[in-house]
């Protein structure tokens, strides 16, 4: 395990941050960099950890990126937009966040001399809606100019490809890891084990985008954390990208939402939207 290091996280306040801050903070100092849209630090108790120190800031603010990133050893950049229905109500702020947000904390992680490791978050999404057994090496798909669904996944491709430049170009030790489905105890937003678990215990109409019929696997954020814990510790990691998520657990989101429903005993019905 790493110790005495300074390590900045950008999205600090999510769930999945939230995790890894309770393996480091104890031997570590942590940087917590967040504007609170979605907050799982807070109820967690780690915020008043002596180790800890919080950033209100936007990825959009260079700037004030660049000062708080000072001295720092790590960068784990989690921040950005997601959620189909953030994606869809604002693809501007969507596609800002996530390329912009990654310009510039590569930007600020280059110029404070960062020299550990910068972790990049992409997603699973650029494999498409239908990606089964997806290795590192596959091709990545887009849709067409307009269609919502890609506006996440084209945002987050983009901002892979600029960390893999940085690395080329500047020596950034860059890692990125795609997310595929991650779940666990205090998740916020718009996770779909979440809102369905919700939506079955009130017995309420369940919402499912698309046909039903795209494939998902849906990883614990435990064991999600211990990969990125080798992502952040392991020299080999470096100049590489992972698919971080678990094989043995994939079903259709219409299944999902069944299998949800009859563990627990819910007569909520199921609403396809297939925009």
């Amino acid at each position: 395990m790493i110790s005495n290091k300074n390590i900045f996280i950008t999205g600090g306040a999510g769930f999945i941050a939230n995790t890894l801050i309770k393996h480091y903070i104890e031997h570590n100092k942590i940087t917590v960099y967040d504007n609170f849209h979605r907050d799982t630090l807070t109820g967690s108790g780690l915020s008043s950890h002596p180790n800890i120190k919080i950033v209100k800031g936007d990825v959009l603010d260079l700037p004030m990126l660049k000062e708080s990133m000072k001295g720092t050893d790590i960068v784990v950049h989690a921040a950005g937009i997601a959620g189909i229905d953030t994606v869809i109500k604002d693809p501007v702020k969507t596609m800002s966040v996530n390329m912009i947000g990654t310009a510039n904390a590569l930007e600020a992680a280059k110029e404070n001399n960062v020299k550990d490791r910068f972790i990049d978050f992409s997603t699973s999404e650029i494999f498409g809606s239908m990606a089964y057994k997806s290795t590192e090496e596959d091709n990545t798909v887009a849709g067409s100019a307009g269609e919502a669904r890609w506006v996440y996944a084209v945002s987050k491709l983009a901002g892979e490809h600029l960390a893999h430049a940085y690395y080329k170009q500047h020596n950034l030790p860059v890692v990125t890891v795609r997310p595929f489905n991650v779940y666990g105890p205090g998740q916020t937003g718009e996770g779909a084990i979440q809102i369905f678990i919700k939506k079955a215990l009130k017995n309420e109409e369940i919402f499912i985008n698309g046909d039903g019929t795209q494939i998902r696997a849906w990883c614990f954020v435990d064991d999600f954390v211990d990969c990125l814990i080798r992502c952040i510790e392991d020299p080999k990691a470096i100049g590489n990208s992972f698919n971080l998520g678990n094989a043995r657990a994939v079903i259709t989101t219409l299944g999902l939402a069944q299998t949800v429903c009859r563990v627990l005993n819910s007569s909520s019905k199921y609403l396809i939207n297939r925009r």
